[in-house]
């Protein structure tokens, strides 16, 4: 039988959930997940093959509400890197640095300025984007490196 996205959607869902993002705003403070447009998680609960179709599936904020990541979600016989050029041009539309691909069971963090996707255990929280997207290497600490 083939797996829906709505599987692997579930298990993003609860893996940004324990890297802290959050759907709604709560105790912890403001939303920082945006959904494809005219998407209410709080309506749509497990049931994302009914959701209206947009482009992006999952927006990452910044702690000043900037886009800092496009997660772009497949269904679980679907390899993630597949949607690598359509996640980065979707990343480029929002002027995201990093990109998540995931289909629920593997997953790929890519920063479209350092490289190609890394696979990942675990998605990384909002701080720890922030430190990536600041982060400048003292090139001469590196060549002294061995």
């Amino acid at each position: 039988m083939e797996k829906k996205e709505a599987t692997a959607r579930i298990r993003i869902n609860k893996l940004l959930e324990s890297a802290g993002w959050r759907f709604v705003d709560d105790e912890n403070g403001r939303a920082n997940i945006e959904l494809e447009p005219d998407v209410d998680i709080t309506k749509v609960g497990d049931d994302f093959e009914h959701t209206k179709k947009g482009y992006i599936d999952y927006l990452l904020l910044d702690s000043r509400s900037f886009p800092v990541c496009v997660l772009e979600a497949k269904r679980e016989r679907i390899h993630p890197l597949s949607a690598k050029e359509q996640a980065r041009d979707y990343a480029k539309s929002k002027n995201a640095r990093f990109v998540i691909l995931s289909n629920g069971i593997s997953h790929y963090l890519w920063d479209t300025e350092e490289g190609n996707p890394e696979i990942i255990t675990e998605f990384p929280n909002q701080e720890s984007l922030q430190h990536r997207s600041t982060y400048v290497p003292n090139v001469s600490d590196l060549i002294e490196e061995s």
